[in-house]
């Protein structure tokens, strides 16, 4: 018989995520502290649970997804979810975490007697939707090997990067990676709006050459040259910007607490932490690109006409993993 599986946390990430696991034929008891979340993930085919803790009580796996390390802990102990668990249980915690948290997190759970990593995403809800997940996972050897036959029921790709707290530690040097690159690729279009270069030029150039990359080719900043990206949706996430200035946030704060010279990413944290309290709220991180267009006093070029009116150089782009 497939593990029942406990998935508390069904926001925007945990709802789809936890659907694809019902679909994979597991049992699936949910909670979240949000009724409207409870009754679309019991459309979904998730049996409701009336707390965490109930959920977790006949449990083979307990998956959380939330919002910071502190209601990690808090559940964890606080509320009595370890306690509640049968000895033996495997908890798998999905959120973006401090990697102190992490690892706080997983030594409880290993006091208790039961097994624990941590499994943060990269995919963002399209991914959580189309299964199409990457965990970066921390924890030991029999962990992992019992967690990934549920990981790859929601994702493509699981990747053990080493003992507790290494998946934290994974996912915040990737994040630092995407908000510095999808800076630099912000800040190129708008120099290239000022030199007179249109957006479709710059970008057939950029993703053949040395400037190809994901903020790029994939999630590009601004409207026209990837249909797919947010730029041609007014910017509606996709990857919101406060979450990208959260783990950014995590990213800064192990920095600095490592001594690391990181200028680049300390520059980054500060840039999408003034972004997401401003106008960047409620949209997708690549929208700074407008932020950097209002500092530097310039309008938006028209996107829709490619210099010299040329095609495309090539219409089969690379795309990363």
């Amino acid at each position: 018989m497939s593990p029942v599986i406990a998935f508390v946390g069904l926001g925007h990430m945990g709802a789809p995520m936890a659907a694809n696991l019902v679909k994979a034929g597991y049992r699936v008891v949910g909670h979240d502290l949000v009724p409207d979340a409870v009754d679309a993930a019991v459309a979904a085919g998730v049996e409701a649970a009336p707390s965490a803790v109930a959920a977790a009580a006949d449990a083979d796996i307990v998956l959380t997804m939330l919002p910071a390390g502190r209601h990690v802990r808090a559940l964890y102990q606080d509320a009595g979810l370890l306690a509640a668990a049968r000895p033996g249980t495997l908890f798998v915690d999905c959120s973006t975490i401090d990697v102190a948290d992490a690892r706080a997190a997983h030594q409880a759970a290993v006091a208790a007697g039961h097994l624990a990593v941590d499994a943060p995403v990269s995919g963002g809800v399209m991914g959580a939707e189309a299964g199409t997940l990457t965990f970066m996972v921390g924890g030991d050897e029999a962990a992992f090997a019992r967690a990934e036959p549920l990981l790859a029921a929601m994702g493509k790709k699981a990747v053990h990067c080493g003992a507790a707290g290494a998946g934290q530690a994974a996912k915040i040097c990737n994040n630092m990676i995407l908000g510095v690159s999808m800076i630099a690729v912000s800040e190129a279009f708008v120099l290239g709006e000022s030199l007179g270069l249109s957006h479709q030029a710059l970008y057939d150039v950029a993703s053949t050459a040395s400037g190809q990359c994901w903020a790029l080719s994939v999630n590009c900043p601004v409207p026209g040259p990837v249909p797919g990206s947010p730029a041609n949706r007014d910017y509606r996430p996709g990857f919101a910007a406060p979450l990208m200035a959260k783990d950014l946030g995590l990213a800064a704060n192990a920095v600095r607490a490592g001594g690391v010279d990181a200028e680049l990413g300390l520059r980054a944290a500060a840039l999408y932490a003034a972004f997401a309290e401003g106008a960047g709220a409620g949209e997708d991180f690549s929208g700074i690109v407008r932020a950097i267009r209002e500092r530097s006093g310039q309008q938006p070029a028209d996107h829709h006409q490619a210099a010299d009116d040329q095609q495309p150089l090539d219409d089969q782009k690379d795309q990363p993993s």
